[in-house]
């Protein structure tokens, strides 16, 4: 999708810096995926203990191997 829109310098110019991101169409396609990253990150966080558990714990952490 072709669009145009004004974004702040100062703030596309630290992005670049903090990430190394040469252009601005990058900075924003970096920023758009980072932004859904977070919202579905936080809808499932929202599912948090809505699902019960039937299971043994102690059961699964013998089965791990031990490393020495």
């Amino acid at each position: 999708m072709r669009t145009n829109i004004v974004l702040d310098d100062k703030l596309v110019e630290r992005a670049q810096k903090l990430t190394g991101i040469k252009t601005k169409r990058e900075v924003v396609h970096e920023a758009l995926r980072l932004l859904i990253l977070l919202n579905e990150q936080a809808e499932v966080r929202l599912m948090r203990g809505k699902f019960p558990w039937d299971g043994n714990l102690s059961e699964q952490r013998k089965s791990r191997v031990s490393v020495n």
